[in-house]
């Protein structure tokens, strides 16, 4: 990676990663230059060239899993029980294809009994199953502390609860100054192959359960530490960086898509960690954050900076102290990215777990790489007694910075835990941020202009209320049911109400930015930031805006009160689903679940068609089935008037080489669906068991021998394609199917962006906003190609980093104007990401009616009928 700047360097050498001898990633010095490759956090990243091809069961395990834990608040937080709580774990089988084996670490099969036997040592440890992976494996939250009973439990708990609800009081309160214990989290192996954190946590538990030191007496009289063993077990064993589902867990708290996230998520809002890490690799040497700019605008960064990079000082000198060198053990020197880099390691968004957790009162979070590669080719190629070598020194590095961690709990709880309060006295009361300078931040050097990033929050968010005859209805519920299960508050009008001089509707629901946890409420639903003449260079996403993305509408309010209005807390919000007592039933494919509804009852052999205006239509004698729908979907299927003609409908089935997210929308979405790549062709598939293909990733026709080329040439001749990027353009182009040219654009851009829907069946009633990461757009459009969306002119970025490329072009002044979703009789084609991550719900209606109007449009649908 190279770097630019504007603005002075820091008070130490700018640098740069690079790969070193031993196959880490290392900070080097760099030379200037123009828009560099994006630095990927943690190594090379999942391959979005990839075909996805996650088992089914996986995906349906994930979308099962409940958003929250079926126990009660006081039973997750420890407060209807004292501590310790111990349970006797059955041991799962053993696995000798676990990859762990070969490092010498600790497989997962070994956990469950070494958590049995830790247990029994004292009175010190408790261990919980917090869950299960999307490959059904237990996740383990292990407590250390001192034993507590019930009653101090709960005392615990009324403590914690005071922080967050009346932070004013808990800042005056002498019972939290001399007896709440400081929490603190450690969360390992979030990437399934970056082991050795789960060992590092294990060998610390073990002896603080027996420690019999002052300083370790102390420390757990005064804490409560909690380690998460394995946030990742899928990955553990199968040695991959992703869950089973295929996703990087590591970039999904913004969705929370899968049950681990969402483990880690709850973990967060029911224990409120003061101090937390989150143990990775491979970095050489150990990179420890704070990170570069740009820094989220939401966070209370000054009272983050502060504590992260103190302790990042306490973890550089106990990793460094270890002994290890470059020349015997081929172990760089520790390094703080704040400080030892101009940009490429930042902590914009909250998708990152220490990100996120800064939102639920952590006021110091880390990510830890720990130095010497073990995955990936060094996994297949080093012999076993190097890679073992590597793992030890690891595991070493991994629990150097676990013990300099509690070190700095130790000496720092009290004014740790008055940071905490005060990062939520600031959201309570609609305080203003302190902007960081040497000033406000003292001990922290080379802080400059670069570093500052606030935002004005404000007053409120109203989601106006939506009928169940009415877009957006269901995206409203799933907005306000996630805004809760990210712990932040929202009300309910029970009556319209007038508020920065617009008039809403009873049952609008406000989100009222006087709150704990209003640095959470806002990154959800702001549009969000162009940051793109900020740095050169980004992670990761720039821009992921739920109020823009999410199909639902979230107003920000800048001025008023909301007393009086009428407002009352709600807990979930209020079903919208509904059915029309008589004659048939008319459901708007609008949301991502109508689409599973209407899938569900075509697989059910509900007789649905389709009508001109991308609706379907359920006859009168499936009321029933319907009645089932709206209930499982919280969709609406409303009276029909008259449609004009429509086309039978049947089940989808879609051939997909697609990445992991967008596999998982589609399953979602309830399409029965068959992952395919080039490989899977080559070997020999058969195409009569599909309807569409669908193209993203994997499958390049160049990497097809013959008879698979001519199967697939065979197949859309007859079928349809819908393709998105480059790739899934190159199929359509390849085979002829569309006259276009596909355009690149900067392949490091991302972003919420503008666009503007023609109204054609593909983005009919589409939101008019979309994503897009590498974006594309398409120009040449010969005859027959229908433009369904184009970017919106001049500049299209609403939030996110794009710049033109080093020539001039790839930018958003060269997207603008230009189409963004186009069609043809046998291809639809996207540049923009309606899937991405399983993320921006608000768009995956396009992809749906893209696959149906593409199978609809080759396939026996029998007569045309008029209806109403």
């Amino acid at each position: 990676m190279r770097t630019t700047s504007t603005y002075p360097a820091r008070p130490v050498l700018i640098t740069a990663l690079a790969l070193t001898a031993t196959g880490s990633l290392l900070l080097t010095p760099h030379s200037a230059g123009a828009d560099p490759k994006p630095v990927t956090r943690e190594g090379s990243g999942l391959d979005r060239t990839a075909a996805a091809a996650a088992p089914k069961s996986a995906a349906l395990r994930a979308l099962a899993a409940p958003d929250t834990p079926a126990a009660s608040a006081a039973e997750r937080t420890g407060a209807a029980l004292g501590y310790p709580r111990r349970q006797v774990l059955v041991p799962d089988p053993e696995n000798p294809a676990d990859k762990s084996l070969k490092l010498g670490l600790t497989p997962y099969h070994a956990i469950a009994p070494k958590l049995n036997a830790l247990q029994a040592l004292g009175d010190r440890v408790s261990v919980e199953v917090t869950g299960r992976s999307a490959g059904g494996h237990r996740l383990y939250l292990v407590t250390v502390t001192a034993p507590e009973t019930a009653r101090q439990a709960r005392a615990q708990e009324r403590m914690r609860e005071l922080i967050e609800n009346a932070p004013g009081t808990a800042a005056r309160s002498p019972e939290i100054k001399a007896g709440y214990k400081t929490p603190v989290f450690f969360n390992n192996n979030i990437h399934g192959n970056e082991w050795e954190g789960t060992d590092a946590s294990l060998a610390l538990v073990e002896r603080l359960a027996t420690a019999d030191d002052a300083r370790t007496k102390d420390l757990l009289a005064h804490s409560r530490l909690y380690f998460n063993v394995t946030a990742n077990p899928d990955g553990r064993i199968a040695g991959t960086r992703a869950n089973a589902d295929g996703f990087d867990l590591n970039r999904d708290f913004v969705t929370a898509s899968q049950p681990e996230t969402r483990v880690m998520r709850q973990i967060e809002i029911d224990k409120q960690p003061a101090v937390m890490l989150d143990l990775h690799g491979y970095v050489n040497g150990t990179l420890i954050e704070p990170t570069t700019p740009p820094h989220g605008e939401n966070y209370e960064y000054d009272l983050f900076l502060k504590n992260a990079y103190a302790n990042a000082l306490g973890m550089e000198s106990a990793v460094n102290g270890l002994g290890y060198t470059p020349d015997k053990d081929g172990v760089q020197p520790a390094q703080i990215p704040f400080r030892d880099q101009a940009e490429g390691w930042d902590d914009w968004p909250p998708i990152f777990t220490p990100q996120y957790a800064a939102f639920h009162g952590t006021v110091a979070a880390h990510t830890v790489e720990i130095p010497l590669t073990v995955n990936n080719a060094a996994y297949d190629s080093l012999p076993v007694t190097e890679l073992r070598r590597r793992s030890a020194v690891n595991v070493d590095v991994a629990g150097a910075a676990l013990r300099a961690t509690l070190d700095f709990v130790r000496t720092r709880r009290t004014s740790l835990i008055a940071d905490q309060i005060e990062v939520f006295r600031r959201g309570a009361a609609g305080a203003a941020q302190v902007p960081v300078s040497a000033q406000t931040v003292p001990g922290v050097p080379g802080i400059g202009p670069e570093d500052v990033y606030t935002t004005t929050f404000p007053r409120a968010y109203v989601l106006p209320a939506k009928t169940g005859t009415t877009a957006g209805a269901t995206a409203t519920a799933r907005l306000v049911d996630h805004l809760l299960a990210n712990d932040v508050r929202v009300t309910r009008a029970a009556r319209a109400f007038r508020l920065g001089g617009r008039t809403y509707p009873k049952g609008s629901y406000v989100v009222d930015m006087h709150q704990p946890k209003r640095g959470l409420a806002n990154v959800l639903l702001a549009d969000g930031r162009d940051i793109s003449d900020k740095v050169s260079v980004m992670y990761d996403i720039s821009g992921w805006s739920l109020g823009r993305l999410w199909g639902a509408q979230a107003v920000p309010v800048t001025g008023g009160g909301l007393s009086g209005l009428g407002l009352r807390p709600v807990t979930a919000a209020t079903p919208v689903g509904t059915v029309a007592p008589r004659g048939d039933l008319r459901l708007r494919l609008d949301d991502p679940n109508a689409v599973a509804a209407l899938n569900s009852l075509l697989k059910q052999g509900v007789s649905v068609r389709r009508a001109a205006d991308a609706s379907v239509v359920v006859p009168a004698s499936a009321r029933r089935r319907a009645l089932a729908a709206a209930r499982s979907y919280d969709v609406s299927f409303t009276a029909v008037t008259s449609t004009g003609p429509t086309t039978a409908l049947h089940s989808v089935r879609v051939a997909a080489a697609v990445t992991a997210g967008e596999l998982f929308a589609l399953r979602e979405m309830g399409f029965e669906v068959t992952p395919v790549s080039a490989a899977v062709l080559n070997a020999g598939f058969d195409w009569s068991s599909v309807d569409v293909l669908f193209v993203s990733a994997g499958l390049d026709r160049a990497a097809l021998g013959a008879s698979a080329r001519t199967a697939l040439d065979a197949f859309l001749a007859g079928h349809g394609l819908v393709g998105r990027g480059v790739g899934g353009a190159a199929v359509g182009t390849g085979a002829g199917l569309l006259d276009v040219t596909a355009v690149a654009g900067n392949g490091d851009a991302n972003g919420v962006v503008r666009v503007v829907n023609s109204g054609g069946r593909v983005t009919a009633g589409a939101p008019d906003h979309s994503f897009v990461y590498a974006p594309v757009w398409f120009t040449g459009l010969g005859p027959g190609v229908r433009v369904e969306q184009s970017y919106a002119a001049r500049n299209p970025l609403v939030s996110g980093h794009w710049r033109p490329l080093a020539d001039g072009s790839g930018g958003p002044a060269a997207a603008a104007g230009q189409a963004s979703v186009v069609s043809g009789p046998h291809a639809v084609l996207f540049g923009t990401e309606p899937l991405f991550r399983d993320h921006p719900k608000g768009e995956f209606p396009q992809v749906a009616q893209a696959l149906i109007t593409m199978a609809q449009a080759h396939a026996s649908s029998g007569p045309v009928e008029e209806s109403g």
